[in-house]
């Protein structure tokens, strides 16, 4: 197994005045695709007939290009649907607030990169006067024109879904969603605390941020009762948890305690432990300590590869696999291979290096390959 390099943990915050980093910014190309991520499901449905059963082999799984998955903020958020779970009045808000305000203005989340786009924060557990007096106290009075606020929303069950649609097609360069809270918008009446229910409600929002290619962020409170493993003082059953892609879970020792462990477990970002504390003065979270530091694999030899054959002379390429083998002579490897191989790593080759790249079928399959800014 290929040994993973070790990479220093997040340091302190940069805060709302610090310099705006340089990011990959690639709206233009890949934010808020229609189509769906798990995309075989829509062309299988086509074969296999109603009541089918759907499959893949793994050989149309390899030659299949999935839209690429793009942080919101690397190494700690990614597109999808995530909790954000804590007690009451253990700063939550604050954190929402803060996280919000990074992502419009494309300010570094501590050490963290972060992807600049729109976000909504449905806050219904506010109103807008207090609102005001909270992000002014945190952030002054400078304004962030793509950062929107709502009070007010429809449950699930009453067309939330068509609400937030309205609002993606109005804003197609969002990347986040905050919803605050989970309670405000799940469906009244009914078994609410099973199992099923629970399961259900995620699943219901899921489908919705895999579609837009965004994240939904959906805070939630813990439970009263005390476990050695945090997440199971998710308030609820642990049906939340199963269907979300991540959850992190803040808490702290004592109410009156100005730090404050940050928990984090998902399918696309490495668990992590945070410690974390309130600046009272800024009224921001600033980072401490990491448990552990974070891995990051080494460098991909066909991404360099692919990197240097893109010059600032030749910032689009198109042509057959073969073709791209012959211009790559050091990597001694075959057409069918390497388009397998950029099927499975076209999300790292976007994040990583900010090169689009397809794999269009046709009468003869044709690579293209895009850099969307200049090399660093």
């Amino acid at each position: 197994m290929t040994e993973k390099m070790k990479t220093t943990a997040p340091v302190s915050s940069v805060g709302a005045d610090g310099a705006q980093p340089q990011l990959k910014n690639h709206n233009e190309i890949i934010a808020n695709e229609i189509a769906q991520i798990n995309l075989q499901a829509k062309n299988l449905s086509e074969k296999s007939g109603s009541g089918g059963l759907q499959t893949v082999s793994m050989t149309e799984l390899y030659d299949t290009v999935y839209p690429p998955r793009t942080p919101i903020v690397d190494g700690f958020l990614y597109g999808g649907t995530y909790l954000f779970v804590g007690a009451p009045k253990v700063g939550k808000s604050f954190f929402m607030g803060q996280l919000a305000y990074y992502v419009v203005m494309g300010l570094p989340l501590w050490n963290y990169p972060v992807r600049e786009g729109t976000v909504l924060y449905l806050a219904l557990e506010d109103d807008y006067v207090r609102l005001q007096r909270r992000l002014s106290g945190m952030f002054g009075v400078e304004c962030a024109d793509n950062l929107y606020f709502a009070t007010q929303a429809k449950t699930l069950n009453e067309g939330l879904d068509r609400q937030l649609e309205e609002f993606l097609k109005a804003h197609t360069d969002a990347r986040l969603i905050i919803i605050d809270t989970l309670q405000k918008v799940r469906e009244v009446g009914g078994d609410r605390y099973s199992y099923s229910s629970d399961y259900e409600i995620v699943t219901k929002l899921k489908p919705f941020s895999d579609k837009y290619g965004i994240c939904l962020l959906v805070v939630h409170h813990t439970c009263k009762l005390e476990s050695e493993d945090s997440f199971d003082m998710i308030s609820g059953t642990n049906g939340l948890l199963g269907a979300a892609d991540g959850a992190f879970i803040m808490h702290k020792k004592k109410r009156t305690d100005n730090e404050a462990v940050m928990d984090i477990v998902g399918r696309d970002q490495p668990d992590q432990e945070l410690t974390i504390e309130f600046d009272r003065e800024r009224c921001v979270w600033k980072f401490k300590k990491a448990e552990m530091e974070l891995w990051k694999q080494p460098p991909n030899p066909l991404l360099e590869a692919i990197n240097n054959f893109l010059t600032e002379d030749k910032m689009e390429w198109e042509g057959t696999p073969t073709e791209l083998v012959s211009q790559l002579p050091d990597m001694q490897i075959q057409a069918n291979v390497l388009s397998r191989k950029l099927n499975v790593v076209n999300s790292q080759l976007l994040n990583d290096y900010g090169i689009f790249y397809d794999n269009k079928r046709g009468h003869e399959r044709k690579i293209i390959l895009k850099r969307l800014e200049p090399r660093g």
